[in-house]
């Protein structure tokens, strides 16, 4: 278990190409913007589909 650990971190040393700092950020703040879109996205989707729902079962009840 430990040689596993070990090795694991020698290959993000020394065989893992990490990016600069500022490309990183651009590209957080573009997870972070998709990620506030799809959410909103959602939110519609399932306030339209709730409104359905209750629209169709008031009228199927009363």
């Amino acid at each position: 278990m430990f040689t596993y650990i070990k090795e694991s971190f020698e290959e993000l040393k020394n065989n893992v190409t990490w990016l600069d700092r500022e490309k990183a950020s651009n590209l957080m703040v573009v997870v972070a913007v998709f990620s506030i879109l799809f959410a909103l996205a959602t939110w519609g989707v399932d306030s339209l589909f709730s409104k359905l729902i209750r629209l169709y079962f008031d009228n199927i009840i009363g």
